[in-house]
């Protein structure tokens, strides 16, 4: 069972799947970050409501895109389904943000790591239990 699982996630429908939602990921965390830096560097906001804000902002550019590209086999269509998708995905998502704060406040302030590269770290550590919520409750 568990090497079909693994073979699953190298060939199957599965690992395409995977793949789609880790690109999706790295867009959605590179604008993350970038708007991070523009709300810490040039509106002088402090970095865990810079981040806050800017989590807030890509939940919304994620589910577009992963609605639309991702999970488009079962993507959430009509005007009802869209938005519960969107409110599913933001319970989700909504529920990795004190982990993502949290991993963010840690690492900034007790391992002294640059808060940029510890927001990284923290989309990663949070990316885990966001994709496997996503996966089997908002496009389940």
């Amino acid at each position: 069972m568990l090497r079909a699982f693994l073979r699953n996630l190298l060939s199957g429908a599965l690992a395409l799947r995977l793949r789609r939602f880790v690109l999706v990921g790295a867009v959605a965390a590179g604008t993350q970050m970038l708007l991070l830096w523009i709300f810490v560097e040039l509106a002088g906001v402090n970095y865990i409501l810079g981040a806050l804000i800017a989590i807030e902002i890509t939940i919304a550019l994620s589910y577009v895109l992963n609605n639309a590209w991702t999970f488009q086999q079962i993507q959430n269509t009509g005007t009802v389904g869209y938005l519960v998708g969107l409110v599913k995905t933001n319970l989700v998502r909504g529920t990795a943000i004190p982990i993502q704060l949290s991993v963010l406040f840690v690492f900034v302030e007790w391992l002294l790591v640059p808060y940029l590269p510890a927001n990284g770290i923290a989309i990663v550590i949070s990316g885990v239990y966001r994709y496997v919520l996503d996966a089997r409750w908002t496009w389940g």
